[in-house]
């Protein structure tokens, strides 16, 4: 039997995180992620940004939640961690 490009790529069931997920080449990832069925966790310093950025996501029917950290602070790479392992249960794609 063959398969299709979407059913070889097919990211249903799968969660992605996404950091520098608010804008440029990281949204564009998520974006691509969501497509392809993933639920996305997008993350970037920026609150207001990425509450942008999800709502754009969503408004394309894509699953996407988001965490504001600073990745360049060990303390916040472990709470931003912590808080998608909680909201998420589990992370495939990182």
């Amino acid at each position: 039997m063959s398969r299709t490009v979407q059913q070889l790529f097919d990211l249903t069931g799968r969660t992605a995180l996404v950091t520098g997920g608010s804008r440029g080449l990281g949204l564009q990832i998520a974006e691509a992620l969501g497509e392809a069925g993933a639920k996305v966790l997008l993350s970037s310093r920026k609150a207001a940004d990425l509450e942008e950025a999800a709502a754009q996501l969503s408004k394309r029917g894509i699953d996407a939640q988001w965490i504001a950290a600073d990745a360049s602070q060990p303390a916040e790479v472990l709470r931003l961690a912590d808080e998608a392992l909680q909201r998420l249960g589990h992370v495939d794609i990182l």
